[in-house]
């Protein structure tokens, strides 16, 4: 709420702090948010260590087979932030997410996956598909 001035004036300092809070207890979305707000020095002094700190964190997650951590791990990769730009990799990752959530929330994870493939040729498209079948949590 703090992040985009929702209900509260925007304050980015207050969103650290709420982000930082949330992340120390694991939640991927507060973990990208954090590298996020590290990496635009939103609220805290720019730091692209403590960024990529937060984001591997993200990475840890997703690997361990959380959902919402391998959407946002998706978002990195295919924005290349704290990895770099990787669109068979965002694709896995999309691919990952999508097939683990209630239907309810699977097209906007579809809908991101399908961007991403917009911009890939057919063999990595291919190569994205076969990193996901094969794909097994840490």
């Amino acid at each position: 709420m703090y992040d985009d001035g929702e209900g509260v004036p925007e304050d980015d300092r207050e969103a650290v702090r709420w982000f930082r809070l949330a992340a120390e207890q694991s939640h991927a979305a507060a973990q990208f948010n954090l590298g996020v707000m590290y990496a635009n020095g939103e609220g805290v002094l720019e730091n692209d260590r403590e960024a990529v700190r937060w984001y591997r964190l993200v990475r840890l997650a997703a690997k361990q087979g959380d959902a919402s951590a391998q959407l946002f791990l998706g978002h990195m990769y295919a924005d290349g932030e704290g990895v770099p730009q990787d669109y068979v990799q965002a694709h896995k990752w999309f691919n990952l997410a999508a097939a683990s959530v209630p239907a309810a929330y699977r097209e906007a994870l579809v809908e991101a996956r399908d961007d991403v493939a917009a911009r890939m040729t057919p063999l990595q498209i291919v190569e994205a598909q076969r990193l996901a079948r094969e794909w097994r949590p840490d």
